[in-house]
């Protein structure tokens, strides 16, 4: 007997629920309420619209007013501000839905979709995920459109209304499928489907201090404190300071018909301070501006704020000021008082910059000052550096930078300006366009563009050059001006190789150009056809007198050009004709004067004699070309 077994292996279909009709204002808890009841998932349901139902109501004095049905139409006039931003105007809806197991066949069955929003709502989009593609069908308008309605009302979003944008993207999208058949997204895309009235947000009252400039930070990104900001520079017409007025925003409505009330704003920042007449004050409707009416810093005393030009302060350290940094434009004028000689008024490492200061004891190692006038009364570290259009040091160690710079004792420091005045020079290193030293000691270098005079001299090792290039600006000019005479020097001759050239061809060619010009003439006037070698050598030479008067023509511009800038290196050299170094008193030990000429490019260099009464100096060409130190009458 033969006994035939089957199989215990079922095959598990997915379980289907049966279509059910639910009226409801949250379709998407319904859903899940659903597929918890029946061990499903929500995610494997999906509905119809049956109805779509829209109540408004307008509840006047907070009382309770009856929910009243609007049409489509109705709900159209209803889309516009006056209707919809009114706080008492109410918005629902209620759908009427069969909920049912998804099907395979669906033509949106690979179309991976999902509705985003921003923070308020009023705005919804439709985010497609690459990769998605959507079939196309006979009804593919109207399904789309279904689609889309059934998104927003999974996700709570009014249908209907803020939505006018759809019935355009469903058009549009139709179009595509109609054309290809199938409709596929490469790349991830973001719809707007819905936008309702966006709210406008309210603005807390604020003060914006202006003029109240940050710490800087190093390149590694820490904060240094040694430019903290003691003293906030301001110039004229800056705005110093702004408040920000309060004001209430507007009031909306989002896409799921929730009116949107605009926050009260927040007053804390109300000015609570005065100003003087130094700061002008302009009320505006939304912001109040404290803009300055002159230069210089803020000064806050007595609750009242004002510019001031002038400060005295006891020392600039890191300790007390840190950097103070006001602009050379500011107007600021700064005193620092601190004169014990055992203390430095401008501390190890501070930087200035104010337009003027009056420094009563010393600058220490690192410091930096920069200013349009400087007085330091007291002396200067080596490592120090300062700057200024107008500079007076009692004692000089450091470097020295400026247009007039006065110093009552140089100390083996260096000085770089147009007039440097120097009482007394025990070593250093100055550099200008006229030099004037009271008393020289020894191991000075002083190098002059115009002028060197020494009231009494007591050293000797000392250096005093003329130098017509000294300044760096004469210097590159200079060098520009002897490039550009090299490459024309250049150009020249080859032009005029060329023009040689062309001369001796046009000379040698004379005759027989003559020759045949009268032959075409003969051919011309008895209506004879040139033949084509006398033509030919016509042009030839013809072109050969175009080009050489087209190359003397260059060659004369050049020329001339070439003696310009010739003429204006000799006014390099003429300076020096002029330039003198004087010494009121006699020689003493061993110094030297040097003179640099410019054309040509050579120093040279004079040992007075101990003892010799010349007292001042001059480069006199001797013979043409030929240059020597003498001494000269004044």
């Amino acid at each position: 007997m033969a006994i035939f077994g089957s199989s215990n292996k079922t095959q598990q279909l997915p379980k289907t629920i049966r279509p059910t009709v639910i009226k409801t204002q949250n379709v998407a808890k319904e859903l899940i309420d659903l597929a918890k009841r029946n061990g499903i998932s929500a995610s494997s349901l999906d509905f119809d619209i049956l109805e779509i139902q829209t109540y408004t109501r307008v509840n006047k004095d907070k009382s309770e007013t009856d929910w009243e049905e609007t049409s489509t139409e109705e709900l159209r006039k209803l889309d516009d501000a006056t209707a919809i931003l009114n706080p008492n105007f109410e918005i629902k809806q209620v759908y009427e839905v069969e909920i049912y197991s998804k099907e395979d066949n669906n033509i949106f069955k690979n179309f991976h979709t999902a509705v985003g929003a921003n923070a308020t709502k009023c705005k919804i989009y439709l985010s497609i995920k690459a990769g998605s593609e959507v079939l196309t069908s006979p009804k593919f308008e109207d399904e789309f459109l279904n689609y889309i309605n059934k998104s927003k009302i999974r996700a709570g979003i009014l249908v209907n209304i803020f939505d006018e944008m759809v019935k355009e993207l469903v058009a549009r999208t139709s179009a595509l499928a109609k054309v290809d058949g199938i409709i596929k997204y490469d790349k991830n895309q973001t719809i707007l489907i819905a936008e309702a009235y966006e709210p406008t947000p309210t603005l807390n009252d604020q003060l914006i201090s202006h003029y109240d400039k940050e710490v800087e930070s190093n390149n590694d990104d820490r904060v240094d404190y040694s430019k903290r900001g003691f003293i906030h520079s301001v110039l004229d017409g800056e705005v110093l300071m702004e408040y920000i007025k309060p004001k209430k925003g507007k009031a909306g409505r989002n896409c799921r018909g929730e009116f949107l009330e605009p926050a009260e704003p927040e007053v804390n920042h109300a000015p609570d301070f005065g100003v003087d007449d130094t700061i002008e004050v302009i009320d505006n409707n939304e912001n109040i501006i404290y803009r300055a009416k002159t230069s210089g810093y803020i000064s806050l005393e007595a609750n009242t704020y004002q510019i001031k030009s002038e400060m005295d302060v006891g020392e600039i350290s890191f300790k007390t000021t840190g950097s103070i940094s006001t602009g050379l434009d500011s107007d600021v004028s700064i005193s620092v008082k601190e004169n014990d000689s055992q203390k430095d008024a401008i501390g190890s490492g501070m930087e200035v910059e104010v337009s003027e200061i009056d420094i009563k004891g010393n600058v220490g190692p690192n410091a930096k000052v920069i200013a349009r006038r400087a007085t330091i009364e007291g002396q200067t570290h080596q490592s120090s550096y300062i700057k200024a259009d107008d500079l007076t040091i009692n004692v000089h160690r450091g470097v020295a930078i400026g247009e007039t710079i006065k110093i009552t004792r140089l100390e083996h420091g260096t000085v770089e300006g147009k007039k440097v005045e120097i009482v007394q020079a025990v070593g250093g290193n100055i550099r200008a366009k006229t030099i004037d030293i009271g008393i020289c000691t020894s191991h000075v270098k002083a190098t002059a563009s115009k002028f060197i005079e020494i009231k009494k001299l007591q050293g000797s090792e000392n250096i005093f050059t003329i130098d017509p290039l000294m300044q760096s600006d004469r210097r590159e000019r200079f060098s520009e001006n002897k490039d550009e005479i090299n490459q024309l020097r250049t150009s020249t001759q080859e032009i005029k190789k060329e023009i040689e050239k062309y001369q001796k061809l046009v000379r040698d060619n004379t005759a027989s150009f003559n020759e045949v010009k009268t032959r075409l003439m003969h051919y011309k006037k008895n209506g004879i056809k040139a033949p084509s070698a006398f033509l030919g050598k016509y042009k030839q030479f013809h072109k050969a007198q175009e080009h050489l008067e087209g190359i003397i023509k260059e060659y004369n511009v050049k020329n001339d050009k070439l003696n310009l800038l010739t003429n204006k290196t000799a006014s390099f050299q003429d300076n020096i004709s002029d330039a003198r170094i004087i010494n009121r008193d006699r020689w003493v030990g061993h110094n030297e004067l040097i003179f640099r000429l410019v054309e040509p490019p050579i120093e040279l260099s004079y040992k007075p004699q101990e003892g010799s009464p010349d007292k001042i100096f001059a480069v006199v060409e001797t013979d043409e070309g030929i240059y020597e130190i003498q001494a000269v009458r004044e």
